[in-house]
């Protein structure tokens, strides 16, 4: 057992990586994560050299043991050739199971379970901290896809082109000496072999290698589909559509299996043309040797040797062959993951970005443009002061541009132009995680984790002790249905799991939760984008009063359809096509008669108006 346990803690997979991704060359990829286990790689290395010296000897053994019998009579064997026949047992017993025990001790018990969710968690590590925009342009499948895959890839190819390597270069030298060494036309057909299956290999393996990378970008998007289709299970359900999402779904099948075939077809040419190269080389082997002895030039224990050596060489050069298409399916594999894993972050912190300091809560927008970088825009120079204390509710049509100012205060996006500060620091030059530890905020698609209540609460503030996260939970008016919880496998109250984004809640108890979540987190600014939409009324008078408590003191920014629920608020900020056209108390903008007295005229006439 701890023979097991040292071999499987040499290496810690959970080690934090570098601020910098993998850099997206294939080596420069590779080198980022084998340098961290190049020790045991090393050892492997030494290893497998044994390994394939002591294996290059048991055809040596098979020749020299012919020679012994042809050279001793029964009653003389043991007596005279004893020391000869212990040090092959010695080598047999002793050496070459010793050998191969370090040998699968380094890649069973250190590499193999660990290299590969090394890479795995470093590759998760830096792809979580990806920008929102990196994960609103792919399926969420296909990331995950290629950060699963590509751990177990780039060990495997690593350690097969170690093993694959020492084979070829050790047992085929040795193999080359000691045909050379009884008689140089022993080794010829040997040499035309290493010829034939170098050129073999030059043909085909960098074929294989873009044959493999397509199949794992077609599995890559086949997997995103079908994730796709089951995290959007219910409107595939509400809108009867089975048969469209078989299409979607199909089409990628019929396209990895299109790509799987091509690469299967090089796989089974390798195969049999290996298969042809290793017979002719046993034969022409045995056809030299069987000649040499005819005419007498080697012994019998030369040509006892030389068969089995040849068909060693050929048994092992399938094995080589094998590990050469697994090394390059893996590579293929791993090049498909480097789109995923391999890629600068979109919104990095500036490189002298400090911790967000806010003792007072004032937030300035200053001529902020924004426009997701096309041509006509979003926010056309914003200029929009909120003071500590503050409560702001923002009103527009949709696509006013309500929303993007929210996800630009949030860093979420890079300005085009203008700045952002909150109290006097520029958000651009702060840590992001230290000014979204500094916002609390409640969205309209409230999606929680599928974990425990208390977890997704707890996500608020999770050094909480279980009084204040019941607090929370009671302010946010949700311990009576949470008490009345129970999920499939019998976990109750703040136990249970709520499922994939929270599905197994209805929507007006996930943003309860979500609430909860806000009020225990505490911070200074907070922002409401639709905070009680998904409640009913009745509910949502309640959790006003507690809402009304949580914003006391604190900066708020406000987003909501019913503007019946910020028309209370100090100060109203009516947007219209990117720009700031009215500000003032709901009585003042009613008065004004301008955007805001239309859209509530509308409201109270029965009509909503959505915003965005």
């Amino acid at each position: 057992m701890q023979l097991w346990q040292f071999f499987e803690r040499r290496l810690e997979r959970a080690a934090t990586p570098s601020e910098q991704p993998p850099a997206d060359g294939l080596l420069a990829f590779y080198w980022y994560y084998v340098r961290q286990a190049r020790a045991l790689l090393a050892a492997l290395f030494v290893a497998g050299f044994f390994m394939a010296a002591l294996d290059a000897t048991i055809p040596i053994f098979f020749g020299h043991l012919v020679s012994l019998l042809s050279i001793h009579t029964p009653e003389t064997l043991l007596g005279e050739a004893w020391p000869t026949l212990a040090v092959m047992a010695v080598v047999l017993l002793v050496l070459r199971p010793s050998a191969l025990m370090l040998e699968n001790a380094i890649a069973n018990q250190a590499l193999i379970p660990g290299l590969g969710n090394l890479i795995r968690w470093q590759s998760h590590w830096h792809v979580v901290r990806q920008s929102w925009t990196f994960f609103q342009n792919d399926f969420a499948g296909r990331i995950a896809n290629r950060v699963m895959q590509t751990g177990p890839a780039l060990r495997e190819s690593v350690i097969a082109a170690i093993n694959a390597v020492w084979y070829i270069l050790v047992y085929g030298g040795i193999a080359l000496a000691l045909l050379a060494s009884n008689d140089v036309r022993l080794a010829v057909p040997l040499l035309l072999w290493f010829t034939g299956y170098v050129l073999l290999l030059r043909r085909i393996v960098p074929r294989l290698r873009d044959r493999s990378r397509a199949m794992s970008e077609a599995r890559s998007t086949l997997t995103g589909r079908i994730v796709d289709s089951y995290t959007n299970i219910l409107t595939v359900k509400l809108f009867a559509r089975p048969l469209d999402e078989d299409a979607f779904a199909r089409e990628a099948v019929d396209e990895h299996t299109r790509a799987f075939q091509w690469q299967l077809r090089l796989i089974t040419v390798l195969r049999v043309s290996l298969a042809g190269l290793n017979a002719l080389l046993v034969v022409a082997t045995a056809t030299v040797a069987v000649w040499l002895w005819v005419l007498g030039e080697v012994t019998l224990g030369a040509v006892a040797m030389a068969l089995p050596l040849t068909w060693q060489i050929a048994n092992i050069a399938g094995w080589v062959a094998q590990n050469v298409t697994s090394i390059f399916e893996n590579v293929g594999t791993v090049q498909d993951g480097m789109r995923s894993i391999a890629v600068p972050r979109q919104m990095r912190d500036a490189p002298n970005a400090v911790p967000l300091r806010v003792e007072r809560g004032e937030v300035r927008f200053e001529d902020v443009r924004f426009g997701y970088g096309t041509r006509l825009g979003v926010l056309h120079g914003i200029d929009l002061h909120i003071r500590p204390g503050d409560r702001v509710g923002l009103v527009g049509h949709s696509g006013a541009g309500k929303s993007t100012l929210v996800n630009l205060l949030l860093r979420f996006y890079a300005l085009e132009a203008g700045r952002i500060l909150i109290d006097g620091q520029d958000i651009a030059h702060v840590t992001q995680e230290s000014l979204r530890a500094h916002i609390a905020m409640v969205t309209q698609d409230t999606s929680l984790l599928h974990r425990s209540i208390r977890d997704n609460i707890r996500y608020g503030r999770p050094n909480a002790s279980e009084a204040d996260v019941e607090r929370a939970a009671a302010g946010a008016h949700a311990l009576d249905f949470i008490e009345g919880l129970e999920d499939w496998q019998g976990r109750r109250g703040l136990d249970a799991h709520v499922g994939e984004r929270g599905v197994k809640l209805s929507g007006g108890q996930r943003q309860r939760v979500a609430i909860a979540r806000v009020i225990l987190k505490d911070a200074p600014i907070l922002v409401l984008d639709e905070a009680t939409s998904a409640l009913d009324s009745e509910v949502e008078a309640a959790i006003q009063e507690q809402l009304d408590r949580l914003m006391a003191g604190r900066s708020v920014i406000a987003i909501a359809h019913r503007l019946s629920t910020i028309a209370r608020l100090n100060r109203l900020v009516v947007l219209d096509h990117g720009r700031v056209v009215e500000a003032g108390s709901h009585g003042e903008l009613l008065a004004a008669g301008g955007v805001y007295a239309g859209l509530w005229r509308r409201q109270s006439g029965g009509f909503l108006d959505r915003a965005s």
